[in-house]
């Protein structure tokens, strides 16, 4: 590698450290602008929408405008999906405690089937906001297209798996970093493992 290309590779990534930065205050903003419970999850699909466009290779615009048109644009939808989510894990949460707390012997079958029910949950929970951002359809396909893409493309569900696992631990073992990096490292990862699935099926 010469002086030119080491030039280069540090320009692109102190401009990908620059934009994630933006992005994660971006989101902080935007996240606490809806009261916190109805702002996390426009806010959250606005930065997976920036992350888009860079992805698409869009460089020119304000990030700013970009970024507050999409949240006020996905504001329902965004709630009305993420709070689907959020309710079924709820539900799934009370249900785990009940098998942790009861004194009854249950079946095997019982936490077999409450594992199998999480997993489709997580499906949801990879899924749905990327293809919220990348495609236009009513929210119950949101949720179906989730389970079947989470489904047949399995190694990119672990994949975002794996990121929302590596940004929640070291967020939670380093805390100073959750104003700079937190959310926007995790966009980052997220939309970049679903964009190389939706690739595929735009080609089709």
């Amino acid at each position: 590698m010469n002086g030119k290309e080491v030039v280069s590779a540090l320009d692109m990534m102190f401009r990908w450290v620059t934009r994630l930065v933006c992005i994660n205050i971006l989101w902080i903003f935007f996240t606490f602008a809806g009261l916190l419970l109805l702002g996390i999850f426009p806010s959250t699909t606005a930065a997976l929408g920036i992350i888009r466009r860079w992805l698409l290779g869009e460089q020119d615009f304000s990030i700013w405008r970009a970024y507050k048109e999409m949240y006020q644009k996905e504001f329902f939808q965004a709630n009305i999906i993420g709070w689907t989510i959020a309710g079924i894990g709820a539900i799934l949460y009370l249900n785990y405690q009940i098998i942790l707390t009861s004194e009854q012997d249950f079946w095997f079958f019982v936490p077999f089937a409450f594992y199998v029910v999480l997993f489709f949950y997580a499906l949801l929970l990879f899924w749905c906001l990327p293809l919220l951002v990348h495609y236009k359809t009513s929210w119950f396909h949101y949720l179906k297209n989730a389970i079947v893409l989470g489904l047949t493309n399995i190694h990119y569900t672990l994949l975002t798996g794996t990121f929302f696992f590596l940004v929640s631990y070291f967020s939670l073992e380093y805390p100073g970093i959750f104003p700079f990096f937190s959310a926007s490292l995790l966009a980052a990862g997220w939309m970049w493992s679903s964009f190389q699935v939706f690739k595929k099926i735009d080609k089709i």
